[in-house]
């Protein structure tokens, strides 16, 4: 009898809990434009909701200490003319937000550490640029002062807050809206999803494409993408449950690791029936025939779970064709319908399902990808399926503990999984439920965190009417410092200045230790210096007209030249003893006149 071999992890007991509801933030009216934002951003020192505003676009910033019922009358920050879309805190200033709305603008904003008496109307810095509604914000993770901002005119700018240029513009290389963009750890690459459901890896500085993968998720729902520690890429998105037996229409949730690369095509034709291989990962579709044996070395490696083995993930029975398998539980061979052979229902637990590794299907079928090499881009490394749902889903990844937190808008659950460097990659760690569903989320960074608790996430649950701090902890029972789960995180001070970004330099973020727990430094302003368009120097190049006035000026012109300002010079002396002259003249006559 061989005993199962429980896989050792120091993260595989996180567990998530809500805080008191005397340290939840109540009466927020969070505002409900349909975009596929987070709608709060959180820092150090600052807690900052997008909410409902007449008359424009507003959104509040809070203390973290000011928990508890807020003020209907609490100032707001306003300023934009249409709705706040998306709002970012810089990583190098905990007094500095910047917003991005619908009317095509974006402000950046100093917040003062004290509470202010009226609205703040005022930003720091406006910038335009763009001809339509902006959606997406992000700053450098090194450099100081350079923000991103993509909008709907599917453009991506890069500014140089600090005096308000632009630095770059990519604007050929996204056909259509772009859904998400994320920085890689030193700010070299550039991660974006758009509406052609093409994952591209983009080098700002160069304007080109990396590399790109065209579909990574079938499914037509936006999809998202984030950087891991070692130079990974995690996409979620959705799969498509239409073309496939299954009891409903929906779409499913999907999460893939790439490693990007160069490019190596594998895989299956969309109409083919599912086939085993040695490489790329293996999808079971509707077979146009009944199979009555697998392929070879197919059963194992699919780890389809058979009807009496799945009961307790409520399947259920479709009349598909039939195919031989053997089970990944109880390790049998049966033959059965597709449909209960391998469709789960909406089966949410992966830990239910005890020989499926890679995660469970829910109407799309199940796959369990063998290792790839690293530099392949166009097959993902590991996928995992979860559930059924239509929330866009909001990953969140902590590189100091490599654990990836998924939050579906409109869900009730985070997921959270542990990328390690050897297969299967990912693994399920834990689901945090409640009986709320969230309008949006925002994640603390690692330096805010209260590591005397060994906490080592923490999340603010936007509800309708108010915001939920929700812990992430790891049980220990001791109270010292935790080596292990806190390491060396980016702390508040950047690495490179713009113009050393932008010359082609790089740096990976300067680290601070969290042994001594994090203090925020004091309020620190943003200098925002325009430079004067006159000291611009005229661009190289042959000119298309020369004056006159370019030839070098003679002894003679110069004296004439003095000559005739000493003139005007006397003549309008003489002007102004004449103006007051006047002026007396008629000061006598009114008083002569009273």
């Amino acid at each position: 009898m061989s005993r199962r071999v429980v896989r050792q992890s120091k993260f595989r007991h996180v567990f998530g809990q809500a805080a008191k509801a005397d340290q939840a933030y109540e009466d927020i009216r969070v505002s409900k434009v349909t975009w596929d934002s987070s709608f709060c951003a959180v820092n150090p020192k600052f807690l900052a909701i997008i909410v409902e505003a007449g008359g424009g676009g507003a959104f509040i910033v809070l203390p973290l200490a000011k928990t508890g019922r807020v003020d209907k009358n609490y100032p707001l920050v306003t300023g934009h003319t249409a709705p706040v879309l998306d709002i970012d805190w810089c990583p190098h200033n905990d007094n500095v937000i910047a917003s991005a709305s619908d009317d095509t603008t974006i402000m950046v904003w100093q917040i003062p550490d004290y509470t202010p008496m009226r609205n703040i109307t005022e930003p720091i810095l406006t910038l335009e640029g763009h001809s339509k509604r902006v959606g997406i914000l992000s700053w450098h993770p090194t450099a100081r002062n350079v923000l991103l901002s993509a909008g709907g005119d599917n453009v991506i700018i890069i500014w140089n807050v600090g005096t308000g240029e632009v630095l770059l513009s990519l604007d050929d290389i996204h056909p259509d809206v772009i859904h998400s963009v994320c920085w890689n750890s030193n700010g070299r690459l550039l991660a974006t999803t758009c509406k052609d459901k093409t994952l591209r890896i983009i080098d700002p500085r160069k304007g080109q494409v990396v590399a790109e993968r065209a579909r990574p998720h079938e499914g037509a729902r936006p999809l998202r993408a984030v950087f891991t520690a070692d130079g990974k890429l995690l996409s979620t998105g959705f799969s498509r449950m239409r073309e496939v037996c299954g009891p409903r229409g929906d779409e499913a949730h999907e999460g893939r690791l790439h490693a990007p690369g160069s490019y190596l095509h594998h895989g299956l034709h969309p109409h083919e029936p599912a086939r085993a291989g040695p490489v790329g990962p293996v999808l079971l579709r509707r077979l146009k025939e009944p199979t009555l044996a697998p392929p070879p070395g197919d059963a194992e490696s699919l780890g389809v779970v058979c009807g009496d083995c799945m009961r307790r993930c409520r399947g259920y029975r479709c009349g598909g064709p039939r195919v031989v398998y053997r089970c990944g539980v109880c390790s049998s061979l049966h033959q059965s319908c597709l449909g209960n052979a391998w469709v789960l229902g909406r089966a949410r637990r992966v830990k239910e399902l005890q020989g499926i590794q890679s995660g469970t299907a829910s109407g799309t079928g199940l796959v369990t990808p063998p290792v790839l090499g690293q530099n392949n881009f166009e097959e993902p490394v590991a996928l995992q399926e979860m559930d059924t749902s239509n929330g866009v889903l909001l990953p969140f990844y902590d590189p100091d503990s490599s654990i990836v937190y998924l939050c579906g808008k409109g869900d009730s659950s985070i997921r959270y999984f542990e990328i390690t460097e050897e297969p299967p990659f990912v693994h399920y760690l834990n689901t945090f439920s409640s009986k709320e569903p969230q309008r949006g989320m925002g994640f603390m960074p690692k330096r805010g965190l209260d590591v005397s608790k060994c906490e080592i996430a923490r999340f603010y649950k936007l509800h309708e009417r108010k915001c939920e701090p929700i812990i992430m902890t790891v049980p220990r029972k001791s109270d010292l410092f935790q080596d292990d789960l806190y390491p060396d995180t980016p702390g508040p001070e950047p690495a490179l200045e713009a113009d050393e970004w932008l010359s082609g330099q790089d740096a990976e973020p300067v680290l601070i230790s969290l042994r001594d727990g994090y203090m925020p430094p004091k309020h620190r302003e943003l200098r925002v210096t325009k430079r004067n368009i006159l000291d611009v120097r005229p661009p190289p190049g042959p000119r298309r007209s020369q004056s006159a006035s370019d030839a070098p000026l003679s002894q003679h012109t110069l004296e004439t030249l003095l000559e005739e300002i000493k003139a005007l010079r006397e003549q309008v002396q003489a002007q102004e003893q004449r103006i007051t002259s006047l002026e007396n003249m008629l000061c006598e006559l009114v008083d002569g006149t009273d």
